[in-house]
């Protein structure tokens, strides 16, 4: 007796379709899996053995091959239950092998019969989609799936009803979408408005939001570091239905869907220090995303930077500049996407108050070079914008809280500055002045602005990459005034943020 269903194994946020493959044959009694499974899919065994019998039904005491094909791709997780499953029971009869041929399933199985949550639901049910499939999920999943489209969707709650359906026994309720809208629970951020002083700071804060750019804040402890990296989320702009489409199927990778829906909000991510190599870039045997990835079209906020290990921070040089991360592992290649704006924090020197009148230690200003060294010169080259985040003044304390701006004023030019990039860029998939390729950008530098931007680089040694920085982050500028042209004061101010020296 033969029988097959289709599911899938993911690789980055695609997918690869899995035929599970049954064969019933005499011999001894036996239940192999075979196809490069790791011990997740190995075990799946034991929990259909165990969920069959809740159901009243027993393995026939005949040999079962169950191939996972192709074999040469790896198979980690255990969303193989259902579809191992489901095959199982076509190949006994149980179920007609033509109710199951166009069928693409995940699912756990728990031993009580019940199906189970699983990652990846998302891209799964794009796959099935793509091929005209009918789609069978975790009930718990539906809302996720949905989202591919709310055709041939099953989710049911145990196998028992599954099998029930599909016998003609009972009738699964159709999947529908809950919400009209994208919407998910909103985070309160808080708001600039909390942040007394530091009007530097917020203004550089302002124009890395409005043209995603990398940043880096420099101050001794307790300044607000911290808390004005906390507040960015506040001012960015709505997701478009795009980009809610890949950082939900990303975070569907990551098993991290805690809401019903896609996500509607800009990631922020904030790791600490201690995180490994594996953590930042993703890793592990199917090659998760990791925190680059989950920060997809949204913050990576890195405080105290240099206490990164060096390994981790080298890692972020390339999806800083492709917008993408490859990991390669010898038994799996992924590539994710990894749009991320960096909002990096640190101080000025391992002991925190290098120039701090009073408090400097006996090792100033040696300690601050050396700490400094430990951030690469082309991770730096990479950054945007450099900003010294100082004390607080005393006078700043009685400032009242409703005379200082609010987010909510920010975010409004921080949207109007993103509309008149998304309208430059609308032929293209660029979507802000960051991810821009600087050639084209340099047509709008008026004359009085290349001269003044010419000697600055020429003066300062400023490589090729770090040129064409300046002029995005110049071009940014002009999006917050509404300008045609980049002129002087726009290069004069992109350049006060560039670390020279």
């Amino acid at each position: 007796m033969q029988a097959s269903v289709k599911t899938v194994s993911f690789v980055g946020i695609s997918t690869i379709e899995i035929d599970v493959q049954i064969q019933i044959l005499n011999g001894l009694p036996t239940f192999t899996i075979v196809g490069l499974p790791d011990k997740t899919v190995a075990e799946s065994r034991e929990r259909i053995r165990a969920c069959l019998f809740s159901m009243g039904i027993s393995l026939p005491s005949k040999r079962i091959t169950v191939n996972l094909a192709p074999a040469d791709v790896q198979k980690e997780g255990s969303h193989y239950d259902l579809p191992i499953a489901l095959a199982l029971l076509a190949a006994m009869g149980v179920v007609s092998p033509e109710d199951v041929a166009n069928v693409l399933a995940v699912g756990e199985l728990s031993l009580s019969g019940a199906v189970a949550k699983v990652p990846g639901v998302l891209p799964a049910a794009i796959c099935a989609k793509s091929q005209n499939a009918v789609f069978v999920c975790p009930e718990e999943c539906a809302q996720e799936a949905v989202w591919a489209g709310e055709n041939a969707i099953l989710a049911p709650k145990s196998l028992l009803a599954l099998v029930n359906h599909l016998k003609g026994e009972q009738i699964l309720p159709k999947v529908v979408r809950l919400h009209s809208e994208r919407t998910v629970k909103p985070t309160n951020f808080g708001c600039f408005s909390d942040i007394k002083g530091q009007s530097v700071a917020k203004r550089a804060m302002e124009i890395a939001a409005a043209g995603a750019h990398n940043m880096l804040m420099l101050g001794p402890p307790g300044v607000g570091k911290s808390l004005l990296a906390s507040r960015i989320p506040s001012v960015l702009p709505p997701v478009a239905s795009e980009e809610a489409l890949e950082i939900t199927m990303i975070h569907s990778l990551a098993g991290q869907m805690t809401e019903v829906g896609l996500i509607t909000e800009r990631p922020y991510r904030s790791p600490h220090h201690s995180a490994s190599l594996a953590a930042l870039v993703g890793g592990g045997t199917n090659a998760k995303p990791g925190e680059i990835s989950l920060a997809h079209r949204g913050i990576l906020f890195l405080d105290e930077l240099p206490e990164f290990s060096g390994q981790a921070l080298e890692a972020l040089r390339q999806p800083l500049e492709t917008g993408k991360i490859t990991i390669a592992r010898a038994s799996n290649h992924a590539t994710y996407p990894a749009r991320i704006q960096l909002i990096a924090a640190m101080n000025p020197c391992r002991c925190g108050y290098l120039g701090v009148e009073g408090k400097e230690c006996h090792l100033a200003p040696k300690c601050g070079r050396d700490y400094m060294r430990r951030i690469s010169g082309p991770l730096l080259d990479r950054i945007d914008i450099f900003i010294d985040v100082p004390d607080v003044k005393v006078s700043d304390f009685a400032q009242n809280r409703d005379e200082i701006e609010k987010s909510s004023s920010i975010r409004a030019r921080v949207i109007k500055a993103r509309e008149i990039q998304a309208d430059r860029y609308k032929d293209s998939d660029i979507l802000t002045n960051a991810e821009a390729n600087g050639h084209e950008l340099e047509h709008y530098l008026t004359a009085p602005a290349k001269e003044i931007l010419y000697k600055c680089v020429d003066r300062a040694k400023i490589s090729a990459r770090g040129y064409y920085r300046i002029v995005k982050l110049a071009r940014t500028l002009a999006d917050i005034e509404n300008a045609d042209s980049i002129n002087n004061v726009h290069v004069s101010e992109a350049l006060s943020y560039r670390r020279i020296g």
